[in-house]
């Protein structure tokens, strides 16, 4: 009796060791000004969520003068004591293709303005994530800057990572950093025909299998956000970013076609945007069985659970869509 008591509690302890708790609710902050709404507060507290992803500001490059400068910068409205802060710095692709880019400087530069922005607003950051859709051609300028800035900044480092990363990763290789970030979204072509570009199930299809053979560790970056595609003569001129039907409901120059497409009835110019009569809005959104769809199909193909789930982007156009226990919902399906 004692021996088979023994070995249940030992069982027990076992299989607890295994389980592995559901992964944190994080929220990525893409705007230039920190400043956050009661209704994007609440989401925060609803989920208990103790980590932002902020964006910092971009780097693009100056064909001119032939060197990278940093746009947008962040400006604190107020300070975000409650959480722990993640700078993210978004690097265009196109910098890594410069033969004329001085990588060190960069690395350098970046990481002066980063301590700068943190200095001036009081913040302690333990990580720091890189942004960058990097391809074969910037590929090794891409890995030398980011050797150079985990050697430069001593801090924790994180990269984004895109599908196409994942699956092909012998070529382009796996960044120096201590975990990437899988991008689930932006998977196909932003086109004039009804395909979604921002979550295509069939497309996420192709790389799935391949996450399980990822040697990196990996938090999940999930979508909240929606767009309209802007079509003219069967061409995509534009997009229109936090927008939806409502936007264009008792309105008599726009005609709502279906749930998702919209045509232009009388030539007209709303929220600065010109419209030409015959154009064509595509809109895209994420619904809430698109993000356990996706929640199901990762877990099913990840080797681990993953620590966190992040989601973009903390707005409080995007979170009204969604009902407030959908985070949690969709992190406990890992």
């Amino acid at each position: 009796m004692k021996n088979s008591l023994f070995f249940c509690v030992l069982f027990i302890l076992l299989t607890s060791c295994h389980q592995q708790e559901k992964p944190m609710i994080a929220f990525y902050y893409w705007k230039t000004i920190f400043k956050l709404a009661p209704s994007e507060k609440k989401i925060l507290d609803d989920n208990q969520v103790k980590k932002l992803y902020i964006r910092y500001f971009d780097i693009n490059w100056n064909a001119k003068q032939k060197q990278a400068f940093p746009q947008s910068p962040i400006r604190f409205a107020e300070n975000p004591t409650n959480f722990t802060i993640v700078p993210v710095v978004y690097i265009k692709n196109k910098v890594f293709l410069n033969k004329d880019l001085n990588i060190l400087d960069l690395a350098q530069k970046t990481n002066n303005f980063i301590e700068q922005i943190n200095t001036k607003n009081q913040i302690d950051c333990q990580e720091i994530q890189i942004d960058c859709d990097w391809t074969l051609s910037s590929r090794d300028n891409y890995l030398k800057f980011i050797d150079c800035f985990k050697k430069i900044s001593k801090k924790k480092l994180s990269a984004t990572i895109r599908l196409h990363q994942i699956k092909y990763f012998q070529k382009t290789k796996i960044p120096n950093v201590d975990k990437g970030v899988l991008m689930y979204y932006n998977m196909g072509k932003i086109a004039s025909d009804s395909l979604h570009s921002i979550y295509d199930r069939t497309i996420a299809k192709r790389y799935l299998t391949s996450l399980k053979k990822y040697p990196l560790p990996l938090s999940i970056a999930l979508p909240i956000y929606s767009w309209a595609v802007h079509i003219r003569d069967a061409k995509v001129i534009g997009l229109i970013n936090k927008t939806n039907s409502l936007n264009f409901e008792n309105n008599p120059n726009f005609k709502l076609a279906n749930k998702n497409w919209i045509k232009v009835t009388k030539s007209n110019y709303k929220s600065g945007t010109y419209y030409k009569k015959g154009d064509l809005l595509k809109l895209e959104r994420i619904s809430k069985n698109d993000l356990l769809e996706m929640a199901n199909d990762l877990e099913d193909n990840l080797a681990k659970t993953p620590i966190e789930i992040i989601f973009y982007d903390l707005d409080e156009f995007n979170i009204k869509n969604y009902e407030k226990d959908l985070f949690e919902k969709v992190t406990a399906r890992f």
